[in-house]
């Protein structure tokens, strides 16, 4: 009787939950002008609740759905009595009084946990009207396409892969490197919403910040390039009008190389946080071997990014890599490098011993550190979680290295040199944790 009591108590609970946001929002219609409000909501999941409790108490599942088939013809042409008199044509309240109905049932005869919680994510849906219009709004055919790509990849595709290892070495798991392409993949996307929704060009700190989620080597890359323009396009008669004691210690265009290349050196902060993420979720075993000398250089690189930004005055960022992550053949692309380098250090390490992923993690992490850190995690059963954690550092420092080539090549000095010097200091302070940490 107690536990029925609190089921009973429970679907009440979610249909005042409900009615408290239908209510609010129709609150200013006069009185009897509503269909619904809070009591309505309230007493439509107790009657669902009741009903269940009858159907259990007599052993007839046709109570509840007599119950539920009668309550549905009541609030419905009500309703739709509603829908005319105020020319409407949504369903919206329809489907919320069938809904807290039969989740008021589902807190007697269900796990009354599930049912609770389906009664605030339903409240919540309800209350989130405005902002869900304004994302379909905003919303592209190519970001609609991705999202529904991200559910083929995940619910058709990765369940029909094997869960075991094709290759002599066991490095090849289709399953298991198909998870991790997803999930990098959908790292880097909310880098990439975050990115639209914010805007690309508000400033070198949320562009450094939320383009290195997608991808830190391209944000650099972009940064450098932009550097180079700026210091091509400005006509040396701005700095004419200047004294001659200001120009000399001013060089061309370093106001706007400064903050390039802090901002350069945020995203370097942010791919090192990145990484740390990924090792915490797939591997946490690890964490205490990587993760003092990774969170050392992240801080060096954020004080670092920071004095350039702030030495440059600020600054307009250039706009972050607006590629998107779920555009198909860069992702085959990766998947396929994933698989390769993962077989490849599966067989070195079989062959060679643990040593040899210091190595191969060095030279796929110069070019994608995803990539490399993945492969590495993989491999736990015949590799120790020192070597594994070191290899996941090395990657790290080999990106790095790579960056800054990248950033030498395509920015002028006054990019290339405080970027440069950041990324040594950053490689030091890790080098420093990393040699405290393995003793």
């Amino acid at each position: 009787m107690d536990d029925l009591i609190l089921r009973l108590g429970v679907a009440l609970a979610i249909g005042l939950l409900v009615g408290l946001e239908r209510g609010w929002r129709e609150r200013e219609e006069a009185a009897g002008r509503r269909t619904a409000g809070i009591r309505t909501y309230g007493i439509s999941a107790l009657l669902g609740a009741v009903m269940a409790a009858l159907a259990a108490s007599l052993g007839s599942a046709l109570v509840l759905a007599v119950g539920f088939l009668g309550f549905a013809l009541v609030f419905g042409w009500f309703q739709a009595r509603e829908a005319v008199q105020e020319n409407s044509l949504s369903a919206t309240s329809a489907i919320v009084g069938l809904c807290t109905f039969a989740l008021g049932a589902l807190a007697v005869v269900g796990d009354q946990r599930a049912a609770a919680a389906g009664g605030a994510a339903l409240a919540a849906i309800l209350a989130s009207r405005e902002v869900l219009h304004r994302l379909v709004k905003r919303l592209s055919w190519v970001e609609l396409r991705s999202a529904l790509m991200l559910a083929v990849m995940t619910t058709i595709i990765l369940p029909l892969l094997p869960d075991r290892t094709i290759d002599p070495w066991g490095g090849l798991n289709p399953r298991e490197i198909w998870f991790f392409t997803v999930l990098t993949a959908t790292i880097s996307y909310l880098g990439y919403v975050a990115t639209r929704i914010l805007g690309p060009r508000r400033g070198v700190l949320a562009g450094g910040l939320l383009g290195a989620v997608v991808s830190s080597t391209a944000v650099t890359l972009a940064f450098a390039r932009s550097a180079a323009a700026g210091k091509a396009s400005r006509p040396l008669a701005e700095n004419a009008s200047r004294p001659l004691a200001e120009n000399s210690s001013r060089p061309l265009a370093e106001s706007s190389s400064r903050p390039l290349a802090g901002a350069a050196a945020l995203a370097a902060m942010v791919s090192v946080l990145r990484v740390t993420g990924l090792v915490l979720i797939l591997n946490p075993g690890v964490l205490p071997v990587m993760a003092p000398a990774a969170l050392a250089a992240a801080l060096v690189f954020a004080a670092c990014g920071g004095l350039l930004i702030w030495r440059g005055g600020g600054g307009e960022g250039a706009a972050g890599p607006a590629r998107n992550p779920f555009d198909l053949v860069p992702l085959l692309v990766f998947a396929a490098g994933f698989a390769v380098v993962s077989t490849a250090s599966a067989a070195l390490v079989g062959s060679f011993g643990a040593a040899s992923l210091l190595g191969s993690s060095a030279l796929s992490g110069v070019f994608d550190v995803d990539v490399a850190v993945l492969s590495a995690l993989r491999l736990v059963d015949p590799v120790p979680r020192l070597a594994i954690g070191q290899a996941v550092l090395a990657a790290l420092a080999a990106n790095a290295m790579g960056r800054l080539l990248l950033a030498s090549a395509a920015g002028p000095r006054d990019f290339a040199l405080p970027l440069a010097g950041a990324t040594l200091a950053a490689l030091v302070a890790g080098g420093l944790a990393g040699f405290a940490t393995f003793g």
